[in-house]
């Protein structure tokens, strides 16, 4: 279906699904000017946790990413799968690693950022974005649900305009996150599980919601990594190391459209294109 038009007066916020490895990056980077430009969009955000092969992200990637356009790169279990961005995360404010890791790990969790929109209704606003990692199958961690809590506190002095990456594995625990955080935040978007869930929605108290906002990178893949050698590692048994795939490169994303003044979310639309549409034929997933 597709994507309407930014409402009149709304902050236009393109959030894009796990960015896995080169297909995937250089997939957004080129094409991300003319999707802001097609879309109307104010403010990119990407889950880049894959971006270096599949495994973490280096501080080369993260600048040549924010160079192209993104203005917060949020990650999740990965996070420090790099050695080489530990020291980064804690200098480079545009990106974030999740809020519930220990204090003591390098980076921070949160972010509010100035956004110049194109509605001259409201020039600038400041946007606040939450990167929260999920506890169900994955690393045990601090409660997403009681760190949030405390993170908005603070924010809400600065921002109504909260945009929150729950990147989890199990799908009730992200839909109670966006449950939990009905009313309290702009946007509570998924990631991690590289498939783009069809469940998007405003909620009853004004909060855009979906469990998984995909993947940019290759679909002729087992989550974005070559078929034969994951075929191989879950049919064999063996540990083999997981290369990236390249074919079928497509973007996934949403748009969440937000009454800057109030932080309250109006609309919501899934985004799917393959690489070779992206400039020109905009469509919901």
């Amino acid at each position: 279906m597709p994507i309407p038009q930014p409402l009149p007066g709304a902050l236009r916020v393109l959030f894009l699904g796990d960015v896995c490895a080169e297909p995937g990056r250089k997939a957004v980077e080129r094409e991300l000017t003319g999707l802001r430009q097609q879309l109307g969009v104010d403010f990119v955000i990407a889950n880049a946790e894959n971006a270096a092969g599949g495994y973490g992200i280096t501080p080369a990637i993260a600048d040549a990413m924010l160079g192209a356009g993104i203005d917060c790169i949020t990650t999740g279990d990965h996070a420090y799968d790099r050695k080489e961005v530990w020291e980064y995360l804690g200098t480079e404010p545009r990106i974030l690693r999740p809020l519930n890791f220990p204090p003591q790990a390098p980076g921070r969790g949160q972010g509010i950022y100035e956004c110049r929109m194109t509605s001259e209704e409201c020039p600038e606003v400041k946007v606040a974005v939450v990167s929260l990692q999920g506890r169900v199958f994955m690393k045990a961690l601090d409660c997403p649900f009681r760190r949030v809590l405390t993170a908005l506190d603070d924010i809400r002095n600065e921002t109504p305009v909260v945009l929150v990456d729950i990147h989890a594995e199990a799908t009730a625990e992200k839909q109670a996150m966006g449950w939990f955080l009905d009313g309290r935040v702009s946007a509570v978007l998924g990631s991690h599980t590289h498939v783009q869930t069809a469940d998007e929605a405003i909620l009853a108290g004004g909060t855009a919601y979906i469990t998984d906002v995909g993947m940019c990178g290759s679909f002729d893949s087992v989550l974005g990594m070559n078929k034969d050698l994951s075929l191989r590692r879950m049919i064999e048994m063996v540990p083999v190391r997981l290369n990236p795939a390249t074919g079928d490169v497509r973007i996934n994303g949403v748009l969440v459209d937000v009454e800057p003044k109030t932080g309250r979310a109006l609309a919501i639309s899934r985004l799917s294109l393959s690489v070779a549409a992206a400039g020109n034929h905009a469509g919901g997933g």
